[in-house]
C-alpha cells in the first residue's frame, strides 16, 4: 500500500505507474481516493471546530452555575448537546469515508522501481544471467513422475483416495531426498547468518490481508471454515505477520531469517493440478528467506537473496538462471521481483523454483511494522526470496542427476542428511 501523501501531492505519478502495470481500470481510482481524502480533512477541519466550540461553551456553564444563572446555563446545555450529536455524525462519517479509502488503498499497486522492465505478462520477462552449463544428456531422461515410480518413490493414487487430486505421497530414498534437500537449506542459511525458524502454519485474515494483494489471496489462500484462520501459502505470510504493529530498534535492522513450513495452495485457474506430476500441488514444504531491513538497504539485500538461491542450487549441481520479472507479472504489493528457474535436461528449458521480492514499505505500511531512529520513526522495508521449494526443487535434482539405468546420483551437498547414500536405486 502506497503513502496517500503521494496520491495528495503527485497523483500522476501513480497514474503512470498503473499504466505501466497495464490496469487502466484503476486509473479512476486515484481520483475517486483524492477526492474522499479531501472530504476527509474538510470533515476534519469542521469537527475541529465543533469540538473547539463544545469546550468553550463547557467552560461558560461552570461560570453561569457560579453566577447563580441556571437558566442560561441549562441552555449552554442544549447547544453542547446539539454540538455533541453533530461531532458523532461528523465521526461517523469521517469513519465511513476512511474504510473506503483504506479498501481502495489496498487495491492501488505499488510504485515498481525505475530497472523495472515494462511488459504485460510473463511473456515479456528478461533473462538476467545464467549460472552452470545446461547439459543434455546423450540418453532419454523421463517424465519425473515415471522416474520416481521406477524408484517406488511415491503414491499419487493413494493420496487421491485419502486426499483428492493434488496430494502425493513420497517414499523410500526420494521421501528421504526431500527431507535432506529441506535440512541442507536450512543448514546453508544458518551459515549465512540468518536466524532460523518454524511460525505457525495458519495466519489470521487481518495478516493476510496485509501480506498479499487480493487476486492472490483468493486464488491462494485456504479459509479455515467458521475460524478467522487461513492455512499459509508460504511461511513469508506468518514470518512478516510476527512484526506486525511493532516498533522494532532501528540498531536491531537488518532483522534475517530463514524458515520452514508446509506451504498449502488451492492452485487454481488456468495452470490447474499436474495429474500425474508433482510440478503443482495443493500440498508442499519450503525454506523461506525474509529480511527487515532500512529502505536505503533493500536492493543490497534484494541481490544478496536471489545470489543466496544461484548459490544453494549450484552447489547441488543443478545449473539455474535469473529471470527480471517486467511490470505486468509483479503481484501489485511487490517493487521489483526475480524469478530463479532451473534447468530441465528433459524439456530442455528452465522452469520456475524460487522467487525474490522487495516490496518496499507496502507490507510494513498495512501490518504497522515501524523502526524509531534519529529522524524519527519510519516504516520498515520487506523482502522475501525462496530457498527452496520442493517438489519443485526436487524435480530439478533427479532430472540434473538422473543416470541412464534409472539410478539418481546424490549430490554431495546431500550426502551426510543421506546417511552417507551416494545413489538411489531401485530396491
Amino acid at each position: 500500500m502506497i503513502d496517500i501523501k503521494l496520491i495528495r501531492e503527485n497523483p500522476e505519478i501513480v497514474k503512470e505507474n498503473i499504466k505501466k502495470k497495464f490496469q487502466d481500470e484503476k486509473l479512476v481510482l486515484v481520483d475517486e481516493v483524492k477526492e474522499l481524502d479531501e472530504k476527509v480533512r474538510s470533515i476534519k477541519v469542521l469537527g475541529d471546530n465543533l469540538r473547539n466550540e463544545k469546550n468553550k461553551k463547557s467552560e461558560e456553564i461552570g461560570s453561569l452555575m457560579r453566577e447563580g444563572k441556571k437558566d442560561e446555563a441549562e441552555k449552554i446545555k442544549a447547544e453542547i448537546s446539539d454540538y455533541s450529536e453533530k461531532i458523532s455524525k461528523l465521526e461517523a462519517e469521517e469513519e465511513e469515508l476512511n474504510n473506503r479509502i483504506y479498501e481502495i488503498m489496498l487495491t492501488i499497486p505499488n510504485i515498481i522501481d525505475p530497472s523495472v522492465p515494462i511488459g504485460k505478462d510473463d511473456n515479456f520477462n528478461v533473462e538476467i544471467q545464467k549460472y552452470g552449463e545446461p547439459i543434455v544428456p546423450s540418453y532419454e531422461i523421463p517424465y519425473h513422475a515415471d522416474i520416481i515410480l521406477n524408484l517406488n518413490g511415491m503414491d499419487k493414487e493413494s493420496a487421491g483416495r485419502t486426499s483428492g487430486e493434488g496430494f502425493y505421497y513420497l517414499l523410500g530414498d526420494i521421501a528421504r531426498l526431500h527431507e535432506a534437500m529441506l535440512a541442507y537449506a536450512r543448514d546453508f542459511m544458518i551459515n549465512k547468518g540468518f536466524t532460523y525458524a518454524i511460525p505457525p502454519f495458519m495466519i489470521h485474515g487481518d495478516v493476510v490481508k496485509g501480506v498479499m494483494s487480493f487476486p492472490e489471496m483468493n486464488e491462494m489462500m485456504y479459509k479455515i471454515e467458521g475460524e478467522d484462520l487461513y492455512l499459509i501459502g508460504t511461511s513469508e505470510h506468518s514470518m512478516i505477520g510476527k512484526f506486525k504493529g511493532q516498533i522494532v530498534k532501528e540498531e536491531e535492522l537488518p532483522i534475517t531469517m530463514t524458515s520452514y513450513s508446509p506451504c498449502f495452495r488451492k492452485e487454481g485457474g488456468s495452470h490447474g493440478l499436474e495429474e500425474r506430476g508433482l510440478y503443482r500441488v495443493h500440498q508442499f514444504e519450503k525454506q523461506e528467506m525474509i529480511v527487515l531491513c532500512k529502505p536505503e538497504e533493500r536492493m543490497d539485500w534484494y541481490n544478496k537473496m536471489w545470489s543466496y538461491t544461484v548459490d544453494f542450487f549450484r552447489s547441488l549441481d543443478v545449473p539455474v538462471r535469473t529471470l527480471e520479472c517486467c511490470s505486468g507479472d509483479l503481484a501489485d504489493l511487490k517493487v521489483k521481483s526475480c524469478d530463479v528457474e532451473a534447468w530441465s535436461p528433459r524439456q530442455q528449458k528452465y522452469f520456475e523454483v524460487g522467487s525474490c521480492s522487495t516490496l518496499g514499505d507496502a507490507q510494513a505500511r498495512r501490518l504497522g511494522i515501524r523502526t524509531k531512529g534519529k529522524n524519527g520513526t519510519y516504516f520498515v522495508d520487506t523482502l522475501n526470496n525462496t530457498v527452496v521449494a520442493t517438489p519443485r526443487g526436487l524435480i530439478a535434482v533427479i532430472e540434473n542427476n538422473y543416470q541412464e539405468d534409472g539410478s539418481i546420483l546424490v549430490p554431495k551437498a546431500l550426502q551426510p542428511y543421506m546417511g552417507g547414500l551416494e545413489v538411489i536405486k531401485r530396491k
